[in-house]
């Protein structure tokens, strides 16, 4: 009698009915997932969270997309940044300890990531409220302040290529009333081989103490570097005597 055989299927195989397998969708980031940082060459451990605490801010925007950020050869995110000052930041996003040391430093670093409420808190602190806003404020009435600075410099560099000093004198215009003798003041000082590379300054519409203005322009020139004394010159009266001018003088000492 025949007697039928098993038939063997085929074990495994797939069909047009079976799912394809899947591989794994990879974890979208939240706020706190943890990453890691090399600022300047100097690593930290944080959260997006953390990074992303003020919207808005270039440290926000920068961890807005993992995708943008820049990495290390490990794989860090890369800031290009002082590290020393970037402490003081992250532990302000934290837990919003506000910096006590190095003010002006971490300032102009809470200005850089544009961490709006920390560059707040800073201005009001003595070492930035001095400089940073009411010394600011005292130079915006002082039209040209810059570019008769950068002047001033250019001048006693030019008159510096054989000797140990140069120096520049400052002529101080108050009023616009005053600025019509200004030439008078040239003559004079040519007339009496006083005559010396001057930069005037002014007119100004607000009321300024000259000393104050003449302390700023030799913090300023010390601050690039330069050795500079400054003192009061001489006060021209004009012919008529309808106006004296205060002039003085900036010596450069470069060896």
């Amino acid at each position: 009698m025949w007697q039928g055989c098993a038939v063997e299927r085929p074990v495994g195989r797939m069909t047009s009915q079976t799912p394809l397998p899947q591989s794994p969708q990879p974890r979208r980031p939240t706020m706190s997932t943890v990453v890691e940082l090399n600022v300047g060459g100097e690593f930290h451990t944080t959260t997006l969270g953390t990074l992303r605490k003020f919207p808005g801010s270039k440290l926000a925007e920068m961890f807005s997309s993992l995708a943008k950020a820049s990495t290390d050869a490990e794989g860090r995110f890369f800031i290009d940044r002082p590290s020393t000052y970037f402490r003081p930041i992250l532990d302000y996003l934290r837990t919003g300890q506000v910096p006590t040391q190095h003010i002006p430093e971490v300032y102009r670093e809470a200005q850089f990531y544009e961490i709006k409420p920390l560059v707040k808190l800073l201005e009001d602190m003595p070492q930035i409220f001095g400089e940073q806003v009411s010394r600011k404020q005292f130079l915006l009435q002082v039209p040209g302040y810059s570019e008769n600075l950068e002047l001033m410099v250019r001048l006693a560099r030019a008159e510096a290529i054989t000797a140990r000093k140069s120096s520049v004198l400052v002529c101080l215009v108050e009023t616009e009333e005053q600025d019509a003798y200004y030439s008078e003041v040239l003559c004079f000082l040519q007339d009496k081989k006083m005559f010396k590379s001057v930069v005037k300054f002014g007119p100004w519409k607000a009321v300024l103490d000259n000393s104050d203005l003449m302390h700023c322009l030799e913090m300023d020139i010390k601050a690039q570097g330069y050795k500079v004394f400054s003192k009061f010159y001489l006060t021209y009266p004009t012919k008529r005597n309808e106006f004296h001018f205060n002039i003085y003088s900036f010596t450069f000492t470069w060896w």
